[in-house]
């Protein structure tokens, strides 16, 4: 379970950062006038960084819980 909580964080966290650097070119590119292609990219980005936290929150959970006995 530990090993399959580890890939979806890493999974997270580059898609995470994949979002983060489309998101910084499509800006520095200067061709999204109205920023609403930045601003989908920034809801996207922070949903994949939630979810990935929220991993990470049940791994420490599974961890711990696995520790104490």
């Amino acid at each position: 379970m530990t090993q399959f909580l580890l890939v979806f964080i890493l999974l997270g966290a580059a898609a995470t950062a994949y979002v983060l650097l489309r998101g910084i070119f499509t800006m520095a590119g200067g061709k999204d006038i109205t920023g609403e292609k930045s601003n989908r990219l920034m809801i996207a980005r922070v949903v994949l960084q939630g979810l990935t936290v929220l991993l990470v929150a049940i791994l420490f959970f599974v961890y711990g819980g696995m520790a104490g006995n």
